[in-house]
């Protein structure tokens, strides 16, 4: 004889099991939606606005106000909700910012750690296929210490005698690190880079402050850089003879270089290694 079931322990229906687990699903969702409405009104309280940022690091360039004015309108949100990626973007797009770090400080600040540019010399961009003698007009812009190509107001640095450099796009870090070498290599002719150039085709072109141009010419960075080595070695001996100034000079006779002395009518091949080109 089978035993008999009560009604409480019978299984129910498929469509109504289906019916109850649909219910459950409903309900979990409504509090679920209940509680997501509740959070988005509870951030966006009046008590979770930003009350203050403060500001550290490099402000040279920016007083804090008007970093504040420039930043600001960029901001959306409040402390809870602020995007801290946004945050940052807000102030490296204010001019000078190089590097921003952006931190909450409970209950209602920002903290944001600024690093400026430091220039380190004037950016010339070369139009494609310019060469080093170009007169091709070119926007400037300003390079800094870490050879980064920045947007900056030019007036604020005119009276720091920065050198220019001109190349092509995506080189101004080895040319900032090229005039540091050139640079250094010109106190023997108790004179100073002005202005670097380099062509499309890799020739680089230097103007000292005195007014002279020298050509370089082509090569890997160590070769030019031993190329105006020696000539700058040799060059106060030719000066000293002559009683007079460097005009221009050529660096790129595989024998020797070339040079125009202010005043002086010819222009010597200076022999280096070898036996001179004549001219």
């Amino acid at each position: 004889m089978k035993p008999r079931m009560d009604a409480a322990t019978q299984p129910l229906p498929p469509d109504i099991r289906l019916m109850n687990g649909v219910t459950a699903l409903l309900l979990a969702g409504l509090v679920l939606a209940v509680l997501a409405l509740a959070v988005h009104k509870l951030v966006r309280l009046p008590a979770f606005a930003i009350r203050h940022i403060q500001v550290e690091g490099e402000v040279g360039r920016n007083s804090v106000a008007s970093l504040r004015a420039n930043a600001l309108p960029r901001l959306s949100g409040n402390f809870l909700t602020l995007k801290l990626s946004q945050g940052r973007a807000a102030f490296e797009a204010v001019p000078w910012v190089r590097r921003a770090t952006v931190q909450r400080v409970w209950p209602n600040q920002i903290h944001v750690r600024l690093e400026e540019h430091q220039p380190a010399a004037y950016w010339e961009s070369r139009p494609e296929g310019a060469d080093a003698q170009s007169d091709a007009a070119a926007e400037r812009a300003l390079v800094n210490s870490f050879g980064e190509v920045f947007e900056a107001n030019l007036g604020d640095v005119e009276d720091e005698n920065l050198p220019v450099l001109a190349g092509p796009d995506g080189r101004a870090a080895q040319m900032l690190a090229m005039w540091r070498q050139l640079q250094a290599q010109s106190k023997v002719l108790d004179d100073a880079v002005e202005r670097l150039d380099l062509s499309s085709r890799g020739s680089w072109r230097v103007t000292l402050e005195r007014g002279a141009v020298i050509e370089l010419g082509r090569g890997s960075d160590a070769e030019v850089l031993a190329r105006y080595a020696q000539f700058a070695q040799t060059l106060p001996q030719i000066m000293a003879h002559y009683q007079t100034q460097l005009a221009t000079a050529d660096l790129r006779h595989a024998e020797g270089f070339a040079v125009r002395l202010r005043g002086v009518s010819t222009a010597p091949v200076v022999p280096v290694r070898g036996r001179a080109k004549k001219t």
